[in-house]
């Protein structure tokens, strides 16, 4: 009897999104000329709301897994037909924030093998490096490295409460704080406030600390982030919060690589997260900074964390790789 893969799902939760893709068990190497590559059979993939527990509840949790079910074309949970499920959860660093998380996977996947991880782990997969560092802003921000003798260390990734710096709701919120001080000093806006007014459909300053209390999704002033990069070349406030955010990114890079005493051995820095992605000024300042420190073969993460969650959820199945034609480079 022919062998009949069984299919498994990688979660990316963040504290905004959860990015879901469902895979064939087995994954194909294809060779090529130039070395082999290794590619999942995608089934469907989807992005619903957050599932993240500690951001959302655990109401709007199952709500978010339910709308991904239903995108997925996944059906009931007795039905779903799910060898395997790897979720890589923003703060999912204690135990008992992967036990709620678990708990949460398996009524709604029961039987199914569920492993839940911090989300740092299923990015470093998705780079397809087994050590080097993962520096992540984004909504949030967080720094974890994993050895080549396989300890780890993780700093930063507190929460928007307690840190988070260089992330995008940071640098938002010190925009926002600018805004502010400026008017306490009674000082005209200068042209980062300008634009954040402008954006916010504010009329001044003191509007803006209303709005930032009545509306504290954390997505949405990530999002006016873009702002304080774009004016960093003209803007001396917008300038001295981009590096800023720099400075507190490379500073956690740089302290898990202290703690492992790695800085010497020329592992791998991935970045990653919306913030290092598609803010080429904010990724470049990171960089000089690290290579100023030792750390100078730094990589952005070019595939979605996902696959990567996908790959490990594929090893809770003990599923092999299966070889198939070679094709020309």
């Amino acid at each position: 009897m022919p062998h009949v893969p069984g299919r498994v799902l990688g979660l990316d939760i963040g504290g905004s999104k959860t990015h879901a893709i469902l895979a064939e068990a087995v994954m194909d190497t294809v060779v090529k000329d130039d070395g082999g590559t290794t590619v999942a059979r995608q089934l469907a993939e989807c992005t619903v709301g957050s599932a993240n527990i500690a951001s959302v509840g655990e109401h709007e949790a199952a709500a978010a897994l339910d709308d991904l079910a239903t995108r997925l074309g996944i059906g009931e949970p007795a039905d779903h037909g799910i060898q395997a499920v790897f979720a890589g959860a923003a703060g999912a660093d204690t135990p008992a924030a992967r036990e709620r998380l678990t708990a949460l996977l398996s009524r709604r996947f029961p039987g199914a093998r569920i492993h839940v991880d911090h989300d740092t782990r299923i990015i470093l997969v998705a780079g397809g490096l087994t050590a080097g560092t993962v520096l992540i802003s984004g909504t949030g921000s967080a720094a974890w490295a994993k050895a080549s003798d396989g300890r780890e260390a993780r700093a930063g990734g507190w929460g928007y409460l307690l840190g988070d710096e260089g992330s995008g709701y940071a640098v938002a919120r010190s925009a926002v704080r600018n805004a502010l001080e400026e008017s306490d000093q009674g000082l005209p806006a200068g042209p980062l406030t300008a634009q954040l007014l402008s954006q916010t459909g504010a009329t001044q300053p003191s509007d803006l600390l209303d709005l930032f209390y009545s509306r504290p999704e954390r997505r949405y002033w990530a999002g006016l982030a873009g702002t304080v990069f774009a004016l960093a070349a003209s803007d001396a406030a917008s300038a001295a919060i981009a590096d800023d955010a720099a400075r507190r990114l490379a500073g956690l890079a740089l302290t898990v690589n202290r703690r492992l005493g790695t800085l010497s051995e020329g592992a791998p820095v991935l970045l990653a997260g919306g913030m290092l992605v598609n803010q080429p000024s904010l990724a470049a300042r990171v960089r000089e900074l690290l290579a100023a420190n030792g750390l100078t073969d730094i990589r952005v993460l070019d595939r979605a964390p996902a696959w990567g969650a996908v790959e490990l959820a594929r090893q809770l199945t003990g599923e092999p790789l299966r070889p198939v034609p070679k094709v020309p480079a």
